[in-house]
């Protein structure tokens, strides 16, 4: 078995070293017939494309599937980056299309409260919402606006359509208002078009009951409610609401006001009517006393 297994070892060495020469001979010729610059050797090497490429194609089909495959896996890479950032631009719109509702609604509330018509004698001022107090117990707000833009106790403030509250307390720079809803408040209104008078009171529900109306039979569910000015507290004509009827059967206002977004408020500059200390004013100038005669004193 040795000596069958040196006699092998000496056939194959031989043959192994002769196909390498063979080879690198080959290799070799290729490389010089593809070098030499004749017209003979390009139409031998047209020749040799001709007959060779043709057959190849079989050849080239995995290498032209693993090219395409990487350039399908680079677009997919640059679609998935294209993703990414059209997603990080949508979330940016849509932060800048609430931004843009917010402002339009905004402008809208201010525009509603240019637009209110109010008594020409009034004059207004707008302020900002800065704080929402309400509880159960007391609904107020914190406008920023106070005695040092002339803000009084009393005076009245709506919304861009109606009636919110009244100034109830103020600072420096700030004034509270009380609203219609709170427990405390009580506004002298005129019901039209019956022209009855109430009161409206809030009882820390949404909708203020209507208090001492004089004949409710005159009275119907969505008949416009407004300030009849009596007290000297609010002005006349302010709107205020609607009324509207609860399941108990107790008539109640539904407010025109928007208090769920009370952002901005115009305070009413309202002076009421001077107080009359004299009763005989209301009747006539007082008239001078006469000066007494010599004959009047005379006689005295």
């Amino acid at each position: 078995m040795a000596k069958d297994r040196s006699q092998r070892d000496e056939y194959t060495t031989p043959l192994r070293r002769l196909l390498l020469g063979i080879v690198v001979l080959c290799l070799l010729g290729i490389f010089l017939i593809w070098r030499i610059d004749s017209p003979r050797v390009e139409r031998f090497r047209a020749q040799v494309v001709d007959r060779v490429v043709p057959s190849m194609e079989w050849a080239m089909v995995p290498v032209t599937a693993a090219v395409n495959l990487v350039r399908d896996f680079q677009s997919y890479q640059r679609l998935s980056a294209q993703n990414q950032e059209l997603r990080s631009e949508l979330r940016i719109m849509r932060a800048w299309k609430e931004a843009a509702l917010q402002l339009e609604q905004e402008n809208a509330r201010l525009l509603d409260l240019n637009n209110v018509r109010l008594d020409p004698r009034l004059t207004y001022i707008t302020g900002v919402v800065m704080a929402d107090s309400g509880s159960p117990f007391r609904q107020s707000v914190l406008l920023n606006v106070g005695e040092r833009d002339g803000i009084r106790d009393g005076w009245a403030t709506m919304d861009g359509i109606g009636v919110v509250g009244r100034i109830s307390g103020v600072g420096p720079d700030t004034a509270r208002v009380i609203l219609m809803t709170d427990a405390s408040s009580a506004i002298p209104a005129t019901i039209q078009p019956s022209g009855q008078t109430a009161l409206i009171a809030g009882d820390n529900t949404p909708s203020p009951s209507v208090e001492f109306l004089e004949n409710r039979e005159l009275v119907r569910p969505g008949d416009r409610v407004v300030t009849s000015g009596d007290g000297g507290v609010f002005p006349g004509g302010l709107l205020i609401g609607q009324i509207t009827e609860d399941p108990g059967g107790r008539l109640r206002v539904r407010l025109s006001a928007d208090f769920e977004r009370l952002e901005f408020l115009r305070v009413l500059r309202h002076h009421s009517a001077p107080t009359i200390n004299d009763p005989g004013g209301i009747v006539g100038p007082r008239q001078p006393a006469a000066a007494l005669t010599p004959s009047e004193v005379g006689d005295g």
